[in-house]
């Protein structure tokens, strides 16, 4: 994977943006991630370590090694596990698609947020069975943009969504990854595999989550990619800033809804 075809970008904005949405989603997404005492864990990619806190907070017992190929990503993890006081974690900077471990060398691979990004997921998960010890168990977490509904009704809000999601297939990954989790855990040759969808319902009873998630995660993201939308003359400045708009405006009165994707999977015996 290369650091230029993230399409968020590695803003200061954006890291904070990754950090909300951990903080917001870590209930929904990771109270039952949670591996034994002595277990050997890698996390591939990272990031900001904006997961990798709540993943070492669940499993403190753990021995857990977390890389990214960003080194500004690594160095930022690094600094947010030193503040929350994590001494389970070892961050280094690497290639998921060449990684410097022994096959085998892992109990459990973590994967949040990663596949939607990579041009050949099929790919990064044969890698990350290869970490796997037989028996091992592998975790991945996607969302999918196309999951997205909401009120009030906006066609430039949907739009400016639609854009994110074409200038992903234009570098071709997968904005839309969610719902192929089963077939793509499956054909990686995983055994047990379990795919549970985590839903995000927001409404003004749930103020939390329409500061940590629709303004802060969802419309922040969005507007992320506003400079590449009016690039590309896929929208007009005008059009793009009433989608964002539209998006915010479904706080206070309205609704969101986004769903993300929880896959699991065990390696078997038999896998080589």
């Amino acid at each position: 994977m290369n650091p230029d075809d993230y399409v968020h970008g590695y803003t200061e904005r954006e890291m904070t943006r990754l950090n909300d949405q951990s903080r917001t989603l870590t209930d929904l997404l990771h109270h039952d991630t949670r591996y034994p005492p002595g277990s050997r864990v890698l996390e591939m990619g990272c990031g900001v370590g904006a997961q990798t806190v709540f993943l070492a907070r669940n499993s403190p017992a753990a021995e857990i090694t977390s890389v990214d190929i960003s080194p500004d990503s690594v160095a930022a993890a690094r600094a947010a596990a030193e503040r929350e006081g994590i001494t389970n974690v070892t961050f280094q900077v690497a290639n998921i698609f060449d990684l410097p471990f022994a096959p085998g060398s892992f109990d459990h691979v973590f994967i949040c947020f990663v596949l939607e990004h990579l041009p050949r997921p099929e790919r990064a998960l044969d890698i990350a069975l290869g970490m796997l010890r037989p028996g091992g168990s592998l975790t991945v977490i996607e969302g999918d943009h196309g999951s997205t509904f909401f009120y009030p009704l906006n066609p430039l809000s949907q739009r400016a969504i639609d854009c994110l999601v074409e200038l992903q297939s234009r570098s071709g990954v997968d904005a839309l990854i969610g719902r192929r989790l089963f077939p793509l855990l499956t054909a990686a040759g995983l055994q047990e595999v379990r795919v549970s969808p985590r839903m995000v319902y927001v409404d003004p009873s749930r103020p939390e989550l329409e500061e940590g998630f629709t303004r802060n995660t969802f419309a922040a993201m969005v507007e992320g990619v506003r400079d590449r939308v009016l690039a590309c003359s896929m929208m007009t400045e005008a059009e793009f800033e009433e989608g964002i708009r539209g998006l915010r405006e479904t706080t206070g009165t309205g609704t969101f809804d986004y769903t993300f994707f929880k896959g699991t999977g065990i390696k078997t015996e038999e896998r080589t």
